[in-house]
Order: C-alpha cells, then structure tokens, then sequence
C-alpha cells in the first residue's frame, strides 16, 4: 500500500488507516479483533487511530500488537472522560496519555490528540503545554488536535500542534477547503472518509448518526457512477489535496480488504472530480462540517 511522509512530523503512513472504534465494540469478540488488527498490518496499514472513549480497543491494540509495535503509527485522543479528573483539565490530559500507555503497551504514543477540546478551552493554552511536557518526557512523540470547524482552525494556526484530525468527505467539506493544506507542516488524517455510508438507507435514518450526510447527498443529488458510492467516497478523501491518511472504521477484515483495493485505484478521474464540485458550488458552499 502507498505510504506517505505524515506532514512534518518525520513519522510515515498508509494511505488509507485503520479506525479502531470498532475493535472496542462489545459485540466484537476478542477473536475478531485479534483477526482484524493482524490483518490490517499484513495487508500494509501502517497508521491504526484509537481513543480513550474507545471501549476496549486500547487494550485489544495492546494485547494483540505489541510484538508488532514498530511496524505501525499509533495514534490516540484524550482529555475528558478520565474517571477522577476534571474534563479538559491539564491533570486529565496526562492522565489520559499515561493510561494509553498502559493500554496498548507501549513506550510512546505516536501521536496524541485532544479530542474534540472546546475552542474556549485550546485559548487557555495550558492543555498545550501538558502536551509539550509530555513530548519533552518521551511519553508522546507528536501533540494533535481532533476536531472540526472554527477549533480546528485555531488548532492548526496556532503552532502548538504537530498533527489533526479532522472530518473530510464527499458531503463535508469545510475542513478541507478553510484548514487542510494551509499548514503543510501538519500531518492531516482524515476521519469519516466514507461519510458514515448514508446510502445503506433508502429512508431518511432518524436519529442515526448517518442522517445529516443522508440529507447532503439527497441535497447534492450526486450519481456514483460506476465506481459505487463506498469507492467513490474513499478515493475522494484519501487523494483530497493536504490528506495524509484516511481512516476506515470496521470490524471486518474484508470490509477492510475491500476499502483497500478501492483506494488502490488511486486519485478520482478529473472529471468525476469536477462532478463532485459543481455540485457541491450548487449547495454546500456554507456548510459546515458535522461534528
């Protein structure tokens, strides 16, 4: 699979990375985690990104990759939901990185995000310098931010942060046209790059975190073409100009089989690609990205 300098970090990732949230999942066996961790090595994804608020997969990282823990960027995400620390407090942050260290079993996370931190709480500056210490210590080797819109622009333009994190597809744009690419110094993954697959649903999925890209695809009236939809978006995402990475989520090894071949199919033909803006021109010029 192709890899990729990750911005300026110094570190190197996969085209395409593998999502963890699923490994966590309690309806996913110790078994099928194990499979789906192994498989996604073998078959060349070098970048696997967890969180604390991941359910077990932290743990499920440590305990079916740690004897291949040099052969993959690990990244994770932190800074609330720690039990006895105050959310989006320096101690939390800490703490959150000490506890992912124990988790996957490892001497150093690759990158370490704050997940979706309030942009009141990153003018503080203070949860930056936990960060930095940390770096300075060995704990971490690269500080990130996780999120969208107006935070992630400040994360990105305030020269505290090595690496985003941030929503980018076919019907979520904002990011990738205020953010990605302006800082060329910053490793850019790319989360959600198939959009939550809305078009599983023929009726609107109310409630389900699919309906708001459900309502932008009906409102972009888009055709996938020959491609199917799941191609069409992940190639989109994976080759949008300033993306590093693109994240798929998935418990299933063929699913992630699957998303890999697509991908290997490289950047979208120019004139799918011009399809895809004028449509969005058409509609989506202010929309901003889903959080």
């Amino acid at each position: 699979m192709e890899q990729r300098p990750f911005g300026g970090t110094g570190l190197t990732v996969s085209v395409v990375g593998l999502g963890a949230g699923q490994v966590g999942e309690a309806d996913v066996t110790e078994a099928e985690a194990a499979a789906l961790l192994g498989t996604a090595l073998d078959l060349g994804v070098t970048l696997v990104d967890t969180a604390l608020s991941y359910g077990t997969s932290e743990e499920r990282i440590g305990r079916h990759l740690r004897h291949r823990r040099h052969d993959f960027v690990l990244s994770s995400k932190g800074g609330s939901g720690v039990p006895g620390y105050e959310d989006w407090s320096p101690e939390a942050v800490r703490a959150g990185i000490e506890q992912t260290l124990r988790r996957t079993r490892s001497e150093r996370v690759d990158v370490f995000f704050l997940h979706s931190c309030p942009l009141e709480v990153l003018q503080r500056g203070d949860l930056q310098d936990t960060l930095d210490d940390a770096a300075a210590q060995g704990l971490i080797g690269i500080a990130g931010y996780s999120g969208d819109n107006e935070a992630l622009a400040f994360a990105a333009a305030s020269g505290r942060f090595g690496a985003i994190e941030c929503s980018v597809n076919v019907a979520d744009r904002w990011n990738l046209h205020h953010v990605v690419g302006r800082h060329p110094e910053l490793g850019v993954i790319a989360k959600r790059p198939v959009a939550n697959a809305p078009w599983r649903f023929a009726e609107r999925p109310t409630g389900h975190y699919a309906e708001l890209y459900w309502e932008r695809l009906r409102a972009l009236d888009l055709d996938p073409g020959p491609l199917g939809w799941t191609e069409l978006a992940l190639r989109f995402t994976a080759y949008a100009p300033g993306v590093h990475t693109a994240i798929v989520g998935t418990a299933s090894p063929d699913h992630l089989r699957s998303n890999l071949e697509a991908a290997a199919h490289g950047p979208l033909p120019a004139d799918v690609l011009a399809r895809l803006d004028a449509a969005w021109d058409r509609v989506g010029g202010d929309w901003e990205s889903s959080t």
